[in-house]
């Protein structure tokens, strides 16, 4: 039995609309969910929002709204971006519902009951945007943070603590113990350099705003933020809770295989840190990986609002498509690296790789060799006749099959698709090598038929590997090989294996080429209409 996956991406602070760094981690999230329900794995995806904070009070003022008004009208973009971009999220958590609010304030009075959770007085820098205390050495000169470029302020309130001290050897000897629990592995010496230095107690309380979850028995301080913030990843299954009352947590929080986080690199001190000492207090299962992926820039420079070049991802899908933005994410850098996000490497990977790679592989065979000479249909093969070169082939889709696994359960979605990639690659030489176009004019048949049969059925094949990341697309191609939609089963393992699921006489159904090839004029047209200066992307080969 295949037991339970979770996996979740940051809850997005809702102080603006959301841009390509969001959508890059949702992305990576779907696609090990995706992965995952197709190896037959119960599966829970959550994504969500953080509406709580000192940030977000100011911001909802400045607005003139409330602040329940001003977040719930941002809540609306994030779902719509999610949906347009195939992101199949199972829940979306706000920390503004009252279920968090419950969970959050239960968690807080088991760490009390641990006695982790003490009353004194605070006083240090406070940076608004990171809604958290700097302390001296952390900040640039002239007391600036130097995640926002920004001046903190001085902030000095009485504040319950929580005991962060106590947990520096308890944090340090499970890092020893689970040396795959940060990811990568260069991030995890970050974490291990800045955790040997000792911990100080945590502030985990505010009184100098009111917009946040109220601390039991003391509804004059709220909970810090980040204390409310990371509670959603088990408050969103109705944990903690007793046996048999959350089964969403039992299911997916107690028992699952892989509970695993994924994180921008900026905010992982607080979940490698911050949570498992909460949940190592509350006498809760800790999280089995959490995976820090880098920053994007946009052709070369840092998103800035100044810079005018912050993203929303709805131009770019409208330009090309939910799918290919899904693929050029996952393809384009490696993740856990920073990379940089380029209109003009889109194109080239689409023209040099969608339309080129696979699209000309189902062009030459679905749309044109099959319908021209077999009727359309899938043709029968003996399969103890195949030839050599038939079989190499098949050897490569099965290479393939186990490579782009490993590395999709690594989170090392560029490594899959450089593998699924070379498979397109071979499935074109195959189709060189054995020309069968001249197969057909000689009459050949029964070679014809070997020749259709192996590609369709690599087709097929790919049709999966390639499923979490371009899951319309890969449903689209499977329509033109005669078959149906990928619909994932729990305890059914799709994942491809045994060579020969084709069958014979299924009748094939070419129609518009999946990824139409941009020429010269329309590739300037879309990097016109996505505001793209031609200086600043200058034209480059695609490979």
């Amino acid at each position: 039995m295949a037991r339970p996956v979770y996996v979740t991406t940051p809850i997005y602070y809702v102080n603006d609309r959301p841009h390509i760094g969001h959508a890059y981690s949702t992305v990576a999230a779907d696609v090990v969910s995706r992965y995952a329900r197709l190896r037959g794995k119960p599966t829970y995806f959550l994504t969500g929002l953080d509406e709580h904070g000192l940030k977000i009070e100011r911001r909802a003022k400045e607005e003139g709204l409330a602040p329940q008004d001003f977040v719930d009208q941002m809540a609306a973009p994030f779902r719509s971006t999610w949906e347009e971009l195939g992101c199949a999220h199972d829940g979306f958590i706000r920390t503004t519902s009252a279920q968090h609010r419950d969970r959050v304030q239960a968690l807080w009075k088991l760490m009390q009951d641990k006695g982790d959770i003490y009353l004194d007085d605070y006083e240090d820098w406070y940076c608004v945007g990171c809604e958290s205390f700097k302390t001296e050495k952390e900040l640039l000169e002239g007391k600036i943070c130097p995640v926002h470029q920004a001046p903190v302020e001085r902030i000095k309130e009485r504040s319950y603590f929580f005991r962060l001290s106590n947990y520096t050897q308890p944090l340090l000897d499970y890092y020893a113990a689970h040396p795959e629990f940060v990811r990568p592995d260069a991030r995890f010496n970050e974490v291990k350099a800045f955790l040997a230095e000792g911990l100080r107690d945590l502030s985990i309380s505010r009184t100098s705003f009111r917009w946040g979850v109220a601390v039991p028995g003391d509804p004059e301080h709220v909970v810090y933020v980040w204390l409310d913030a990371l509670m959603n990843y088990v408050s969103a299954l109705g944990g903690p809770a007793e046996e048999g009352e959350a089964p969403l947590y039992d299911e997916f929080w107690q028992s699952s295989e892989t509970i695993t986080h994924i994180v921008g690199k900026d905010i992982l001190r607080f979940h490698a840190i911050y949570w498992p000492a909460f949940l190592m207090s509350a006498e809760i299962r800790l999280p089995t990986q959490i995976w820090a992926h880098g920053w994007l820039t946009v052709n070369g420079e840092k998103m800035s609002k100044s810079l005018g070049n912050f993203l929303p991802p709805g131009p770019l899908v409208e330009a090309f498509g939910a799918d290919v933005l899904r693929y050029y994410f996952m393809r384009e850098v490696g993740f856990g690296q920073d990379g940089d996000f380029s209109h003009r490497n889109l194109v080239n990977r689409y023209n040099g790789e969608l339309a080129n790679g696979l699209g000309n592989l189902m062009n030459r065979i679905v749309a044109s060799i099959v319908k021209k000479n077999l009727g359309g249909r899938v043709p029968s093969v003996d399969f103890d006749a195949l030839e050599d070169v038939d079989r190499q082939l098949i050897d490569k889709a099965t290479a393939t099959s186990s490579e782009a696994a490993k590395h999709i359960e690594a989170l090392a979605f560029h490594r899959a698709l450089d593998s699924i990639w070379e498979l397109v690659s071979a499935a074109n030489k195959y189709v060189d090598s054995t020309e069968p176009w001249k197969l057909a004019k000689q009459a050949d048949k029964t070679r014809l038929e070997q020749v259709c049969y192996t590609v369709l059925e690599t087709l097929r094949w790919l049709s999966v590997l390639l499923f979490p990341v371009m899951p319309t697309k890969c449903n689209e191609l499977r329509g033109q090989i005669g078959m149906g939609p990928l619909l994932p089963t729990e305890q059914t393992d799709l994942w491809p294996r045994a060579w020969g699921g084709l069958r014979p006489g299924t009748q094939t159904h070419p129609a518009t080429p999946l990824f139409p090839r941009f020429d010269e004029s329309q590739e300037r047209s879309i990097l016109e209409r996505l505001g793209v200066d031609k200086d600043v992307a200058p034209r480059s080969s695609a490979k």
